[in-house]
């Protein structure tokens, strides 16, 4: 599996994630995935794809399958992580977005397992991307990239692009202190 700097492989990392608590056979992953209130509220993928990416992942090693018999039916594989898929799926959720057009899914998916496993783990991913977003406005802010032709587009891009980022650490901040005990959120 490629490392989490690579080509963005978000799918495959959420997948590791709901087998990092234990292990789990497909069916389970895709009722998991589906739930309402869960990850499903910004990822959508269809049970044939699920099977084939658990398939890619145990092919990539990140993934182990036993199969387990079932009376009357075919046996079903149970997947569990690897060493190699638990440290890939370790080093993503650790790693902050590089890109804003990553929020809306990886961030969201990050922040799911983040807090399946533990607020502290939240609030470390919360202040990582923090600290990210931070430094894409002190890049958009920089006068290298404010364009000198005053061109209608050029600035409407620059601004939407500033407000986003903006908007991006309101929302992270906003999550922070909703997380923090009552005393610490002044």
């Amino acid at each position: 599996m490629r490392t989490p700097a690579s080509a963005s492989v978000t799918i495959e990392h959420a997948l590791l994630g709901f087998v990092a608590a234990g292990p789990l056979h497909g069916y389970e992953i895709y009722r998991q995935l589906s739930e309402p209130a869960g990850l499903w509220q910004v990822w959508r993928l269809k049970q044939s794809q699920l099977y084939a990416l658990l398939t890619k992942l145990e092919e990539a090693q990140c993934l182990t399958a036993t199969l387990q018999p079932q009376d009357g039916r075919p046996p079903r594989k149970i997947y569990a992580l690897t060493a190699a898929g638990r440290f890939a799926f370790q080093a993503w959720l650790a790693t902050p977005v590089t890109h804003g057009r990553q929020m809306r899914i990886e961030f969201l998916a990050k922040l799911y397992f983040a807090h399946r496993q533990e607020p502290a783990l939240v609030l470390q991913l919360l202040a990582s991307q923090i600290a990210a977003c931070q430094g894409w406005l002190e890049a958009l802010q920089t006068p290298a990239n404010v364009t000198p032709d005053p061109a209608f587009f050029a600035d409407a891009v620059q601004q939407f692009r500033l407000n986003q980022v903006e908007s991006f650490l309101d929302w992270l901040i906003a999550c922070r202190q909703a997380l923090l005990p009552p005393v610490e959120r002044a």
